[in-house]
């Protein structure tokens, strides 16, 4: 692939390379008020307001770095952008929110190695890919998954209840306990919490892992930890409703409970992450 250094080129000044991206934000920029629009009305994805800033918060550290490196223009870039605006024009055709959106990111992703080269994009590559995170996935894959969360949370929940000797009983995504039974509603099924700790795993991976095995691995092991941690959530509160009182599942203590959630996952992730450390060193 050719490519030339951009320091030959004195025309390439910082405005006039500004240029692209001030037109790229243009042509997405009904795109972009829509997407903003959802982190605003959509508690799921209010965590999407989070992502850009964290990903200049990344670039920003390496300043430096990047500062350092020659920039050349590099032609499988450009092929990277056709490619994002194709997925832009059919994505519009089919009025497909998701694909419209990730096409932004393919596009800023192709625009950043088009002008600036491989050197700077293998230093800046997961800064951009960490965008995908703003990025709302599908309500058809969002509605398909949610209800099989519901049932495993209540099976295992109901499970752990029976185990310790509380005699549940579970009726679909609704489990029984003596005097009392408690629903594990779509906002209960750990769909919400998947969404961002799937950025945040990425995050810690990226942040804390030396091997590429390691930041992988620990990406991955994000959605049983979900899992798990919302599981715990549903049978903590399944608990306390029992031998404390119900208005645990009423606010603001439910959303209190909700917050547990993290607070379990990033424990566990941070486990994970100290074994992965050792067997990845």
């Amino acid at each position: 692939m050719t490519t030339e250094t951009l320091d030959a080129r004195p025309v390439r000044s910082a405005g006039f390379l500004a240029i692209p991206f001030a037109l790229l934000v243009i042509i997405y920029l009904p795109t972009l008020a829509d997407l903003i629009g959802d982190w605003w009305h959509d508690s799921n994805y209010s965590h999407g307001f989070l992502i850009p800033v964290v990903s200049a918060y990344l670039l920003w550290k390496k300043r430096d770095e990047l500062n350092a490196i020659a920039a050349s223009v590099d032609y499988l870039g450009l092929a990277i952008v056709a490619f994002g605006m194709l997925l832009f024009v059919f994505a519009n055709g089919g009025a497909e929110y998701f694909t419209l959106r990730v096409s932004f990111v393919v596009s800023l992703f192709g625009l950043v190695y088009f002008l600036f080269g491989r050197r700077v994009i293998g230093k800046t590559w997961f800064e951009l890919v960490f965008l995908i995170f703003m990025v709302p996935i599908p309500y058809v894959v969002y509605f398909a998954a949610t209800f099989p969360m519901q049932l495993l949370a209540s099976k295992i929940t109901a499970g752990v209840l029976n185990f310790i000797g509380m005699g549940a009983v579970r009726q679909g995504n609704i489990i029984h306990i003596q005097g009392y039974s408690l629903e594990v509603a779509e906002a209960c099924s750990g769909m919400r919490s998947v969404m961002a700790l799937l950025a945040l795993g990425a995050l810690y991976a990226y942040t804390t892992q030396r091997r590429f095995a390691g930041k992988l691995i620990l990406f991955l092991s994000t959605i049983p930890i979900a899992v798990v941690a919302n599981v715990f959530r549903v049978f903590v509160t399944s608990l306390l409703a029992y031998t404390v009182t119900e208005n645990v599942t009423h606010e603001p203590l439910h959303s209190i409970m909700g917050l547990s959630v993290f607070v379990v996952a990033f424990i566990l992730m941070f486990i994970v992450g100290q074994i992965l450390r050792k067997v990845f060193p």
